[in-house]
């Protein structure tokens, strides 16, 4: 991939000798620019690259994540100040000023393929997680598998991220993301070289343990299986749920949970550590749980997903649960119409008076179902020679009733 005809002659020789490394030039263009260069020698770089890639393009921390040193330019002439102040960003927030450039793509999807090596060269890919719905560049819903990838794509994403993991020896479970735009070609973004938060999906539909699996990786043990022992069952979808205030700019929500009732029921999955009783914090991440929901096939994991988010209750503070009761009602969402900026425009829009009515007929059927929980029998009042079996009665049908309604609306 050459210079373009637009730029200077002098710049034709500012590109890194990597830059056109096979897994950039057929996934993805971008390049680290070092920290302690000149100002005038790294917008020069940046200027070669920005011009052979094309506007707009992404200025990102090379040690950054959730959004952070991350700076859209549009044009030539805003590049040095998208530069200057994703690096200054970069220092504060990491430590570290490392930046560099990527092709923007105009609302691309985010797919990324989960891989998995041991110490003896073994390496696979254990399908794809789909991750565009967003906000800020963190990720809020996560599916597995996308509703775009076929077999034939995720064969081709999986080949290139154990490509790229295999290049740089990597050994225990990582993640290789990719931006894919709308006529389905995909571009490298990163490597997460962790475990993530959204790993569940891809657990439930695999049927791996993938923490169970690094352990054994760390022990030096090889893999239990190859690439052709890999196979995908049914659909799953993952909720992070926050304290956090939606309706007030997703202000976070500190303060003592006063009650807590959790969903469950026959594919239902929820990672928490909070309790009733327990103060959430305003030092940290405002993330409360995952809620992952899992059906042979992506409108049956939707449905039971709703269903799900309809039983959660968290007292005392804000959450995000409402939000994703409104994304998984979207006609977009359903049908898989999603790419980064969904959220974003269903934000902007109003919720519609039946989601309204819906919430509070969903408010209602909670509310009761707490009140006949929380109720206890005093001295054999409210009849019957065993109250206490009336009143769990009670608080079932309030419960059936909930799930009924939640799976019936369908």
């Amino acid at each position: 991939m050459s210079t373009s005809a637009n730029a200077p002659s002098e710049l034709g020789n500012a590109l890194p000798a990597d830059y056109h490394n096979p897994i950039f030039a057929t996934t993805h263009w971008s390049v680290v620019l070092k920290a302690g260069q000149s100002d005038t020698t790294q917008a020069h770089e940046a200027l070669a690259i920005a011009i052979s890639i094309g506007f707009p393009v992404l200025v990102k921390a090379a040690a950054g994540g959730g959004g952070k040193g991350m700076r859209l330019v549009n044009k030539a002439a805003d590049l040095r100040s998208g530069f200057e102040t994703a690096q200054s960003e970069a220092l504060r927030s990491f430590n570290d000023g490392e930046i560099y450039l990527e092709k923007f793509i105009q609302n691309p999807r985010h797919i990324e393929i989960q891989v998995l090596g041991d110490e003896h060269g073994n390496l696979v890919y254990l399908g794809e997680r789909e991750c565009s719905v967003q906000r800020r560049h963190q990720k809020v819903i996560e599916e597995a598998p996308s509703a775009i990838v076929d077999a034939n794509m995720r064969q081709r994403m999986g080949e290139v991220a154990v490509q790229a993991a295999k290049s740089a020896g990597y050994t225990n479970a990582g993640t290789v993301e990719f931006l894919v735009d709308a006529d389905r070609n995909f571009y490298f973004l990163e490597m997460n070289t962790r475990l993530q938060v959204e790993h569940p999906v891809t657990e439930i539909v695999t049927g791996l343990d993938l923490v169970h699996l690094q352990l054994r990786i760390a022990c030096g043990e090889k893999l239990p299986f190859t690439q052709k022992d890999v196979q995908l069952r049914g659909h799953a979808i993952e909720c992070r749920i926050y304290a956090e205030d939606p309706n007030n700019n997703f202000f976070p929500s500190p303060g003592k949970i006063t009650k807590l009732v959790r969903p469950s029921g026959p594919g239902v999955r929820e990672d928490s550590g909070v309790y009733e009783g327990w103060t959430v914090p305003l030092d940290y991440d405002p993330m409360l749980s995952k809620l992952i929901a899992y059906a042979p096939d992506r409108l049956t994991a939707i449905a039971r997903m709703r269903r799900a988010l309809d039983e959660y209750f968290v007292g005392g503070i804000k959450t995000n649960l409402p939000l994703f009761r409104r994304i998984l009602e979207h006609p977009d969402f359903i049908s898989g119409r999603i790419d980064t900026g969904f959220l974003d425009r269903l934000l902007a829009t109003a919720a519609s008076p039946a989601s309204d009515t819906k919430n509070l007929a969903e408010i209602a059927a909670v509310s009761a179902a707490l009140f006949a929980a929380m109720a206890q029998p005093q001295n054999g009042q409210n009849g019957g020679p065993n109250p206490g079996i009336e009143r769990r009665s009670e608080a079932s049908m309030w419960k059936q009733t909930a799930r009924s309604e939640g799976v019936g609306g369908e």
